[in-house]
């Protein structure tokens, strides 16, 4: 699609990605941080706008209020990361009901091992990197959203990779808490995975959902 009509057909996504870039070049400038915190939260707020205006059933609207929560969880967690945190906990708790209301009825053997170890394996990765309870609790509801998101009906290599991209940008914050504490790659490489993570699901899903349930669209 070309930047022409994403603007005219999806302008809230456009509206996101230039938000996400924004703050991504401007926290390497002299720009004040204070007034990237607005930006930082915009980023994840218009995907949330996206979803709640284009399908009007429930499992649009409750992806809508994950992502609001994952906004607010952008934004917290500057000023402090329990807050931030509570707030994505809440935002994988809400994400978790929108993928296990659509369960994949048939998945082989290797693809529910793989959701299985996205449950299990992130939490034990995430206490060995950050060595805190409270972080391994926290993933512990990170690895569900992705391991439900991977045995979802939703396009796997969309809405569950996108899931997988935001383990992979967690346990990359946990590791700068740990053996990666002052690299300038992790650093590098935490918002893109995320943000690209977050997109594909809020698209990925709301795709679907507009796919599977025409009559409860809102916008053509």
């Amino acid at each position: 699609m070309s930047r022409q009509a994403l603007a005219e057909r999806r302008p809230f996504l456009l509206l996101s990605v230039a938000a996400a870039l924004a703050f991504y070049y401007l926290r390497w400038t002299a720009f004040p941080e204070f007034y990237l915190i607005p930006v930082k939260g915009a980023a994840v707020a218009m995907l949330a706008v996206y979803a709640f205006v284009r399908h009007s059933g429930p499992d649009a609207r409750l992806l809508t209020w994950a992502l609001g929560m994952a906004s607010a969880g952008d934004m917290a967690i500057e000023v402090d990361q329990q807050i931030g945190g509570l707030l994505f906990f809440g935002f994988h708790v809400l994400a978790m009901g929108v993928f296990l209301r659509h369960r994949r009825p048939d998945m082989a053997t290797t693809q529910k091992a793989l959701a299985a170890a996205l449950l299990l394996l992130t939490p034990l990765i995430a206490w060995l990197l950050a060595g805190e309870m409270q972080v391994a609790f926290y993933a512990l509801a990170l690895g569900g959203m992705a391991g439900s998101a991977w045995a979802s009906s939703f396009p796997r290599y969309r809405v569950g990779a996108g899931a997988v991209l935001f383990v992979v940008s967690d346990l990359l914050l946990f590791a700068r808490m740990g053996p990666l504490q002052g690299s300038f790659m992790a650093e590098v490489m935490i918002w893109p995975t995320y943000y690209l993570g977050i997109f594909l699901i809020a698209s990925g899903v709301v795709q679907s959902l507009r796919k599977w349930e025409p009559e409860l669209r809102v916008v053509k």
